[in-house]
């Protein structure tokens, strides 16, 4: 039995998994978000670890046989999160998240100090990337960077709860802007440009190879054996692939979660930094992967749904499973800024097109497609470096949408599929590496592609409309930006 864990922004996922691939239970605990300040997003990484044992412990009560017999775990986590620990190993402060503003003005500053950045990491220095945060703090809590001993992402501190291990993977690595994407080897150059050095940096290993093994007491707790292997895991994206059997050069899938995440394997490192694109390495060796990310994803749906004071679920069931024109009212999803294409922390959102007729309707429709286009400009961003995606899985808590789904088909152009077990995708992952740690068996026996449960065709005439209103809606951007 495998267990992974999902250290998320929302939430921690927890599954069972059993040596045949199938989910025998999952459980789930919630995470809350501070935003002190404008373009400030931090979590209390305690927080993480309390809903990691929360969760198991749930699995424990419900499945006490299954969960005993786990031998592998596997490690998932949202990106970037600057997680600082004293000599001791305990926080400095709360952990600066991946969709924290407040270092703009540091990546200038970053890539001004250390002008091959673009070479080594693949990336642009982004506010959301780890390393212009610790530029950010040592100019702002001068203190606190003095204290620094050991920087660690969100599941990186999560496997030093549960094994008392500073280990980092190859692909979660990849997000910081310390790491030599290429060569898979932190970069001293890069550290340097930050002040920091090898000593502050965890161990790193491949996501499925061994990185640690379960503490006795939470053995104990959870009535597992001695020897429980814990992977190296993965960043929250390439675990999805993980999940999806997305290890082939070539495919391709969509993550509709808190973000929203295009996602395509290559077998070479392949950065497209003057595109706003992501290139890291995936969580096997020899593999890497671009990205495209747009900052607010459901999570724009969910922005609506606490404005209007209405379930989710209620706002989408008056539309149905498909629309046949596109709203009157068109949506930015700027809630937090933006990455692809545009690189800005200070980008806003924006509802334009309001008129007094305009209805509810119009506007949960109008974040459904302004997702949407903003998926379409990083289909057109990495369209740039290779060849353009004809089809892609979709996955995410936007997945469950079968409306959203075929917007997205419509929008974009592609055949699109929701799959089976898209909602635990991360985890799902997460589990499989720890299968792979713990019992050596190959990646392609186990990385099985789930069961598409449904395809949704772009439709002809949806397909014209939705392009005159997305040349309509690329004009916004740059009118409001002025």
């Amino acid at each position: 039995m495998f267990l992974g864990l999902d250290v998320g922004t929302s939430g921690v996922k927890a599954v069972l998994e059993d040596e045949t691939g199938a989910l025998i239970a999952s459980a789930a605990r919630p995470l809350a978000l501070s935003h002190p300040q404008p373009l400030w997003s931090e979590q209390n990484p305690d927080h993480w670890v309390e809903a990691v044992i929360g969760a198991v412990d749930d699995l424990a009560r419900e499945r006490p046989l299954e969960t005993a017999a786990v031998s592998g775990i596997g490690l998932s986590g949202q990106m970037h999160g600057a997680t600082l620990l004293n000599r001791t190993g305990r926080p400095l402060r709360p952990a600066i998240l991946w969709n924290d503003g407040r270092s703009q003005a540091k990546c200038a500053e970053l890539e001004r100090r250390c002008p091959e950045l673009h070479a080594i990491a693949g990336n642009l220095a982004m506010p959301g990337f780890t390393a212009p945060k610790l530029v950010w703090v040592a100019k702002h809590e001068p203190k606190i960077f003095a204290e620094v001993a050991k920087v660690l992402l969100p599941k990186a501190y999560v496997r030093y709860r549960l094994s008392g291990e500073m280990v980092e993977d190859m692909s979660d690595a990849a997000g910081t802007l310390w790491l030599d994407v290429g060569a898979r080897r932190w970069s001293e150059k890069l550290l340097a440009a930050t002040g920091l050095g090898l000593d502050h940096m965890p161990r790193l290993v491949e996501g499925n190879e061994r990185s640690a093994v379960l503490s006795p007491e939470l053995a104990r707790r959870w009535g597992m054996g001695a020897d429980v292997v814990i992977a190296g895991g993965a960043g929250d994206n390439a675990a999805s692939a993980i999940g999806l059997g997305a290890i082939t050069p070539g495919d391709a899938f969509l993550s509709l979660g808190t973000s929203g995440v295009l996602f395509r394997v290559t077998d070479r490192f392949a950065p497209a930094p003057e595109a706003a694109v992501h290139a890291f390495c995936h969580a096997l060796g020899g593999l890497w992967h671009q990205m495209g990310v747009m900052l607010s994803a459901a999570a724009s749906l969910a922005w609506l749904a606490r404005l209007l004071e209405t379930p989710e679920a209620a706002l989408l069931a008056p539309l149905g499973i498909s629309v046949e024109r596109p709203s009157p009212v068109q949506f930015l999803p700027y809630l937090d800024g933006e990455r692809t294409p545009h690189n800005d922390a200070h980008a806003a959102g924006a509802l334009v097109g309001l008129r007094s007729a305009a209805g509810r309707g119009d506007l949960v429709q109008a974040v459904l497609e302004g997702v949407a286009f903003a998926s379409r400009d990083m289909f057109a961003a990495l369209a740039r470096s290779a060849q353009p995606i004809t089809e892609l899985d979709l996955v995410g808590g936007g997945s469950r949408s079968l409306l959203w789904a075929q917007i997205m088909a419509d929008v974009l152009g592609v055949t699109v599929h929701r799959v089976e077990e898209g909602e635990v995708g991360a985890a799902i992952g997460a589990a499989r590496l720890g299968r792979l740690a713990a019992t050596g068996a190959a990646p392609a026996d186990v990385c099985r592609k789930p069961q598409r449960l449904q395809s949704f065709e772009p439709r002809a005439p949806q397909r014209a409309a939705y392009d005159a209103a997305y040349a309509q809606w690329r004009k916004l951007y740059p009118a409001l930006k002025e």
